[in-house]
């Protein structure tokens, strides 16, 4: 896949007008809907869960990319399953048996995504790179929105589309936290294929056309 995508999250939008902030990124150049959960557990935040997802997904005309930040993700896979999500992303930190927890989200019908820590390298998704859809490498510490970039990112994005190729795999990378319009095409040119962005795009005064001026970027 050579299109790189833009995937707003939602974390960043405004929950007092959230239908309206749903309509601007059906509306506008993004790709897909990135959804962050969070449990107050694994990370110190709490975002939203199945009720708010289930009205997003009433909405929204684009791919629902999940990110789960929560401990044991394997008691839900199937109710993300059940609300519409395309892409359910887990956490290596959180998953005593990934196997078993990406067998479990394909056996639904869903994408399997792994998210890696900034400081989890890699390499410890060599033995599952061929299983999984996507990737996503944290470029923040995870919990909360706005956090500055982590510049050794695109040294784990490198390291990390090297094992894809070497192993044939068709796995897509996928980069959360601190994108903006100076490093979006850095990180597809490092081989990044979709950027998530959030208050960039939601706290920008005109955010489709901050969409559209990211996709101009790495297009």
């Amino acid at each position: 896949m050579n299109k790189k995508l833009i995937a707003p999250s939602l974390l960043a939008a405004d929950f007092a007008n959230l239908q309206r902030d749903i309509e601007m990124v059906n509306n506008s150049e993004a790709d897909w809907f990135h959804l962050d959960v969070m449990d107050g557990e694994f990370v110190p935040n709490i975002s939203f869960g199945m009720p708010v997802i289930k009205a997003i997904s009433k909405h929204a005309t684009k791919m629902l990319d999940t990110h789960l930040m929560i401990v044991n993700p394997d008691r839900y896979i199937q109710d993300f399953a059940d609300l519409g999500v395309d892409y359910l992303t887990v956490h290596f930190e959180a998953c005593t048996h990934l196997h078993r927890t990406i067998q479990a989200i394909k056996a639904t019908g869903m994408k399997a995504g792994v998210a890696l820590n900034p400081h989890t390298s890699a390499r410890v998704l060599e033995e599952v790179i061929n299983e999984l859809d996507l990737v996503l490498i944290m470029s923040v510490n995870p919990g909360f929105g706005g956090q500055s970039f982590i510049e050794n990112t695109y040294k784990k994005i490198a390291q990390l589309k090297e094992m894809i190729l070497a192993n044939n795999a068709n796995t897509l990378i996928e980069i959360d936290g601190g994108v903006n319009d100076e490093n979006a095409k850095k990180l597809t040119d490092a081989g990044a294929d979709i950027l998530v962005a959030g208050s960039f795009i939601f706290n920008s005064d005109n955010p489709n056309q901050t969409i559209s001026d990211l996709k101009n970027k790495i297009a």
